[in-house]
């Protein structure tokens, strides 16, 4: 059961539909339980993900993670860089959005799902969450052809620090 409440400040949007959209699909159409990314309680893992509602790369992004069997309920703050602020984000990792797990880790900007995948089952110590600062051509949501810039995913650390979680030096490795 989806629960959900909408401010002001706020546009409800699951995958890019709104609420009535999402529950006619649903109607529609039963997804086989296989396609999801579950959690250790069978269900699929809800990322809340803050953006511009014109960035077109936080929604190319956002269709990345839901093809890698992640739920994911976008929002649309007034000023998200006072979002960031509140979610802890240093302006050094910053990029164009920003998603929160339900257990309360940060994800900053273009991370391949899998990335997110890795680190929801392994929960580093002392850490808060992971960040690819800027907007790294190729990266997920970034895609321009067959161009790609070799990137890092940062691992946030509960004492503001971050060291190299993954690196990332071709297309294909973001996927494999």
């Amino acid at each position: 059961m989806i629960k959900c409440s909408v401010q002001k400040e706020d546009m409800l949007t699951v995958g890019g539909k709104t609420l009535a959209a999402l529950m006619l699909t649903l109607i529609g159409a039963l997804l086989p339980l296989s396609a999801f990314s579950e959690g250790a309680n069978g269900q699929k893992t809800l990322l809340k993900v803050y953006k511009s509602p014109t960035c077109g790369c936080c929604t190319g992004w956002i269709n990345h993670l839901e093809k890698s069997g992640f739920r994911v309920v976008h929002r649309h703050p007034k000023d998200l860089e006072a979002t960031k602020r509140h979610l802890g984000i240093d302006p050094r990792y910053s990029s164009c959005h920003t998603a929160v797990s339900e257990d309360g880790y940060v994800f900053e900007g273009h991370i391949p799902a899998k990335a997110i995948k890795r680190f929801l089952e392994e929960k580093p110590a002392k850490a808060v969450g992971l960040a690819v600062p800027g907007m790294p051509v190729g990266s997920p949501g970034m895609e321009v052809g067959k161009r790609f810039t070799s990137y890092k995913v940062l691992l946030l650390k509960d004492n503001g620090g971050s060291e190299t979680y993954e690196s990332f030096d071709n297309i294909e490795k973001q996927y494999n």
